[in-house]
């Protein structure tokens, strides 16, 4: 199993998330989110493997996050807009985000990890 791992090192989630995988022996790519932002076409295939909604890929509690108001423009824009906002910084993105190419976790919760990655 191939994953790729966007994170960014300063983040205290990813850096925990990278020492369960770590922990795991589990092989992965690890990509800097804010120098490497997926771009549009990845953040839609990370989003519709994911299943959760498109909103729930936004780092609500980043800096970035509030400087834009984006709380309240996310309840109006489209998949397109959305996605295009999150393809401009990578810090909008919350993270970490863990894909094999199929299934996609974003965040980190070592029950989740465990269920999804310990196959």
């Amino acid at each position: 199993m191939s994953l790729t791992f966007y994170w960014y090192p300063k983040c205290g989630t990813c850096r925990n998330a990278k020492k369960w995988l770590d922990a795991h022996d589990l092989s992965y790519e690890a990509i800097h989110i804010v120098d490497n932002p997926p771009s549009c076409e990845e953040l839609e295939k990370l989003y519709r493997n994911s299943g959760l909604e498109l909103k729930k890929l936004f780092n609500t509690s980043g800096q970035k996050y509030r400087e834009l108001g984006l709380k309240d423009k996310i309840k109006t824009a489209d998949e397109a807009e959305l996605l295009d906002l999150l393809a401009s910084d990578g810090m909008l993105i919350k993270r970490p985000v863990l894909t094999d190419g199929e299934h996609v976790t974003v965040g980190f919760k070592e029950e989740e990890y465990e269920k999804m990655w310990l196959k």
